[in-house]
Order: C-alpha cells, then structure tokens, then sequence
C-alpha cells in the first residue's frame, strides 16, 4: 500500500474520508460534501446512530452529486482530547474496514475540527502511520488465496493544507514502520526458517543502514567464558550466536544499548513444556526482535545518538547432550549459577549477553527486553509490559515513552527480599527461586545480579506483548514488533543530540 500527501480536493474515484466531532458536528468537508450531495450526509446521520464517536463510521454507498464510490464520515469524538495516539488508531481502523471491500484507493481529508490541539500536519502524519502499521500481513507462506482474499487498498491518500511538512513529519515515522514490520516478520517465521545462524545473517542486513555488525559462534563465546548462553544451546544442533550491532551516530557520549533474549525455539529442553501450544515458542525470541529493530529504526532515520544492539541467540532443545536440571554453570561474569530449571533459561542468554555488552561497550543506559516470564501475563495481561529497573529516571522516562507510542509498561517492584530468594546452596545464584510467587520479579533479580555497578539498567519482560491473539487498530493479529516503536522514542525524546 503507497501512502501519498497531497492538497484538499474531491477525487474523482475512490473511497473519500471526512471527519466529524462528538454531537454530529461536521468538518468543513463534510459540510461541503452534504452540500455537493444534496443533503446526502444529513439524511444518513438521521436514518443512523453515527454520534461522532472516536470510534464510528458511517458510510454513504454511491452518493450522487460526486463521483467517489462511497463516502465514509470517520467520528473523533472531542477534538480537544484529540491526540496522535488517536489519529494512528483512525489510520489503522480504515484500513482494515477497507482492505476487504475491493477498494482500492482511500483518501481522507485532514482538518482541524473545533479546539482540536493536534495540527493538521501531525494528524496528517500520525494517521498515516497507523495506516501503515495496521496494513501489515505475513502471508508468504500461503499459495492457494484468491484474489478477493487478499487485501485491497493499494492507495492511502492523505489530504491536508500542508502537504510539505506533513510528508516531512512522517518521514522517519515511514522507517520505524518498516523497522517495525522488520521485526514482525522475523518473530512471525517459523522456527525451521529462523534459528541462530539464519537470525544472525538477518542482523547483518543491517549493515545496508550503516551498522557495523559482529557475529560470535562458539569458538569466541568459548574462550570468553560465556557458560551460562551455552548451556543453553548446547541440546540443539543449531549454533549459539552472540551478534552485536553499533550504531554511531552521535558524538562521543557512551551509548545506550538494548540486549534481547532470542530463544529461536523454547522447548523447555529436559524440563519440557507441554505439548499443547509448544507451537507458539518460535516468538521467544521477539525480545532479539525489537533490538535488531530498533538498531535498523535509529539507523534508517540517522538517529543522532550512539547506540549499541547486543542478542543472544540459542535454540533450547532435549537431546543426550542437553543441560540438565541440577547443573552448575559458569557465567561470563565469573558468578556460578545452579540451573534447576532448563525451561528458565531466558535469563542465562541475558546474562551472558548483558555482562558482555557492559564489558565491550561501557553504555551509559542498559535495557534487556525478554520474553521472560509467563508469571508476567497473571499479573498484567496483554495490556502492559513488566518494566523493572534501578533509577528512577529512567523508569520514568520509559513509562512516559510507553503512553506516547501505546506500548505500555508498569513499573514492578525491585526489593533485597526478592533478591535473596535467588541465593543457592550450591553456587553463587539458582535460576529459580524454587517458589511460583513472584515469578517475574524473581527473574528480574536474577538478571540484576549481572548489571555492573554504575550500570542505569532495565529490564522489559514483554512475554504478555510480543504476539496479539487479536486484531487492534494499529497492530493485525500475531506478531506485535512491540519495543521497536517506545525505544525509537526513548531515543528521539531523551538520548538524541540536538
């Protein structure tokens, strides 16, 4: 679908979109279009319940006096309350009333209604983006659809004063939509596509942005002490990687880096989940996901900021040469850990990856996003991601960079009692406390224990986020790309250079 900004007129085919407030109160447009149609709006209002909601269509088929094929008056509720959130929402919502109509041109006036705070050209850029990140669809893999199976907009015309400058303000927004889909596609693959090494080499497309990107197998992994990833992968007959990406970009600030556990398929290994839903484990690694994503988003846009992306990528399987429950292994960091547990082996890749990361690149802000813990969904759902983290600050900011994108986050509690349930008999910590309470906290302990002194870390336990079993307005059903969209703007709001 090509999204194109253009100056108000009526076009001469199409699907043509005018807005309206609360209390049926019309745009200009629609106004004129009432006129141009003889009353045709008034009349359907009439016959309708349409109020104008933020969430209401209605749709005129055929009106005469103009030459479109139908009329949709798009509701915003109270234009003051009106926000960028709301405009990608409508963005997204017409694209998926249209895509199954045989439409194949859309075009929506933008205008300021009543004492709507929003300008034109932000609305105009806003709603395109949401346009752009509702038409997503993995469907490679299906070879028998018929044409009117598939979706049928091929034209998103937005129709603003200010055509210029709301191209310019969707312009970077265009590539963290792409960045966005990048990361979509690659949790959507099955497991038989992408695995260690296959992740990997889509890592190093990231050079075509200008990233300088390493792969470690393990040999190097080996020889840097990294027992704790290794452990992991060491059932599978895929090779473990550890691939990092640099994004350089601003002066010489220390980075900011993202690390993401990227478990290309969790069985569980010798502590074997159930059979039921095992399918649904080729995402566990969506935390990878959104870092490699975010990378090609800062990249794609020029970001001005150095930024780091370390993942750490393994494939948990049983075999004879699997990690066993009751095994001690050496992390990188010299602390010994007693994995009780095979299946909570998430937080082993994340501390290997997480001490290499603060040892190679010394960032200034650390963020781990993992697929960690199903304890994360009894607690929050699929509305919030868990936050964790150790300054204040930056709790802060990644909450108010969560509301600006819709990617939620609620900040979970860190305490020295939790801490201790982590303690071994046997090594220096034990993967799980023993305990089901307080599952995801437990974890985010564990992983602290890997962050440095000095280090302002946080942990994003996204298990509840990385895959939607329903559509919403701006995300189809499956693979989310949640994290890319909040730490681009973590970055643009809080760690860009002027």
């Amino acid at each position: 679908m090509k999204v194109a900004f253009a100056k108000p007129e009526i076009p001469a085919s199409g699907t043509l979109v005018a807005l309206a407030a609360d209390g049926r109160k019309l745009g200009k447009l629609a106004g004129q279009l009432d006129k141009a149609t003889k009353g045709a709006i008034t009349r359907a209002l009439e016959a309708s319940r349409f109020k104008g909601g933020a969430e209401e269509f209605m749709t005129i088929l055929a009106p005469a006096g103009v030459d479109v094929a139908r009329i949709i008056v798009a509701g915003i509720g109270t234009p003051a309350k009106y926000d960028a959130l709301a405009a990608q929402s409508l963005g997204g919502r017409l694209v998926a009333a249209l895509n199954g109509t045989g439409e194949k041109d859309v075009s929506v006036w933008v205008e300021s209604i009543g004492d709507m705070k929003l300008d034109e050209a932000a609305f105009a850029a806003n709603l395109a983006y949401g346009a752009r990140l509702r038409f997503y669809r993995f469907d490679k893999y299906k070879t028998k659809e018929k044409p009117e199976q598939k979706p049928s907009l091929k034209h998103f015309n937005v129709l603003v004063a200010d055509a210029a400058d709301a191209k310019r303000a969707f312009s970077p927004m265009d590539k963290v939509v792409d960045a966005v889909n990048f990361s979509r596609d690659l949790v959507s693959e099955p497991a038989n596509i992408i695995y260690p090494e296959t992740l990997a080499a889509e890592a190093k497309k990231l050079s075509e942005f200008g990233v300088e990107v390493k792969v470690l197998g393990v040999k190097e992994m080996t020889k840097l002490g990294m027992g704790a990833l290794l452990g992991v992968g060491q059932g599978s007959d895929r090779e473990s990687q550890l691939v990092t990406m640099q994004w350089n970009g601003g002066g010489k600030e220390k980075p900011i880096a993202f690390v993401g556990k990227g478990v290309t398929f969790d069985t569980g290994g010798i502590s074997i989940k159930p059979a039921a839903g095992m399918e649904d484990m080729k995402w566990d690694m969506a935390g990878s996901a959104a870092v490699i994503g975010t990378m090609r988003a800062l990249a794609a846009r020029k970001a001005k900021v150095n930024a780091v992306g370390v993942v750490g990528l393994v494939e948990n399987m049983p075999s004879g040469t699997a990690q066993r429950p009751g095994d001690i292994v050496t992390s990188m960091s010299g602390q010994t850990i007693e994995v009780l547990n095979t299946d909570a082996e998430g937080r082993l890749v994340l501390a290997d990856a997480m001490w290499y990361c603060q040892e190679t690149f010394k960032p200034r802000v650390m963020i781990d996003l993992a697929t960690l813990t199903g304890a994360i969904l009894i607690a929050l759902g699929n509305i919030y991601g868990g936050m964790y983290a150790n300054d204040d600050d930056l709790a802060k900011q990644l909450e108010s960079s969560g509301k600006s994108t819709g990617e939620l986050l609620w900040r979970m509690p860190l305490a020295a009692a939790y801490n201790k349930m982590m303690d071994s008999p046997a090594a220096d910590v034990k993967n799980i406390s023993g305990s089901r309470n307080a599952g995801s906290i437990t974890a985010a302990e564990f992983l602290q224990r890997f962050v440095q002194k000095g280090t302002l870390w946080s942990h994003l336990d996204i298990a509840g986020m990385a895959w939607a079993d329903k559509d919403s307005p701006t995300t189809p059903r499956g693979a989310t790309g949640y994290g890319v969209r909040l730490l681009d703007h973590l970055v643009a709001s809080h760690y860009e250079e002027a």
